[in-house]
């Protein structure tokens, strides 16, 4: 009889939470939540750097890497790719890679994705 009793409370309170537009979930122990992975801006991997090569043009560089998250009109040789994610835990992850044209080629690349030794074949 008690439980029956705590179950139809429980269910009125859920009922009447669902009814205000409240957003009232309970917590049922021993269940989590869903979570989902929070991506935003463009994920460059390793590999994808690696096919840079000193001397390309914009249009090959956007092939490879796509479009920059940033684009500065005042600086416009200077490409800036930003990679945000968090993870249903909690953990974040960050990148950050910046590509350099001197008269329409690439000379640089900076930031955290970079081929070994630092600097574009």
């Amino acid at each position: 009889m008690r439980s029956t009793l705590i179950r139809n409370l429980a269910i009125a309170a859920l009922a009447a939470g669902l009814a205000s537009g409240c957003g009232f979930v309970p917590r049922i122990p021993g269940i989590t939540p869903y979570r989902i992975d929070i991506q935003q801006g463009n994920y460059i991997s390793q590999e994808m750097v690696v096919q840079l090569k000193t001397g390309m043009t914009k249009e090959q560089v956007r092939f490879i890497l796509g479009t920059p998250m940033v684009t500065d009109i005042f600086h416009s040789d200077r490409w800036d790719y930003v990679y945000w994610r968090e993870t249903p835990k909690g953990a974040r992850e960050r990148r950050n890679l910046t590509v350099l044209f001197e008269e329409g080629q690439l000379a640089r690349i900076d930031g955290d994705v970079v081929p070994s030794g630092g600097q574009t074949r």
